[in-house]
């Protein structure tokens, strides 16, 4: 399971594992206050994109869409993430103020499509044991 949190929210025993998923560190916030089990910063969108986005130079659709392509660019960012919501909850932690439209969101989205593709039984992950795991329960 795969939710999306605020930073600046308490946490909560049903968040699993939580993992910041910005490339800046949330204003205010205490390094030891989050509990985080990791910080992806190489997972955030460049930073380009994100003053981009934060900017209002493009919409949330061409943000989600460049956000995505580099996303696909780059699976060893990502890849971890898949088996840990494979094996329990996963909270992805931000500080964007907007809840719905954040980049935490695009990532969960993607991530959710992905497990759902390698869990097929002939995804080309589990054929070739290219990355030397497979998500399937079939194996």
């Amino acid at each position: 399971m795969i939710r999306c949190k605020r930073a600046y929210q308490p946490t909560a025993q049903e968040d699993g594992q939580r993992v910041l998923v910005d490339r800046l560190w949330p204003r205010g916030c205490r390094k030891d206050s989050l509990a985080l089990h990791a910080w992806l910063a190489d997972l955030a969108p460049s930073a380009e994109l994100r003053k981009a986005f934060k900017g209002g130079a493009m919409q949330f659709d061409e943000f989600r869409q460049r956000y995505r392509g580099e996303l696909a660019a780059h699976p060893e960012h990502w890849w971890p993430l898949l088996e840990i919501a494979e094996r329990g909850t996963l909270t992805l932690v931000y500080a964007a103020r907007d809840e719905q439209q954040n980049n935490a969101r695009v990532l969960a989205e993607w991530l959710e499509q992905e497990g759902e593709r390698l869990e097929r039984p002939n995804s080309p992950a589990c054929m070739g044991g290219e990355l030397g795991i497979c998500l399937s329960d079939d194996d």
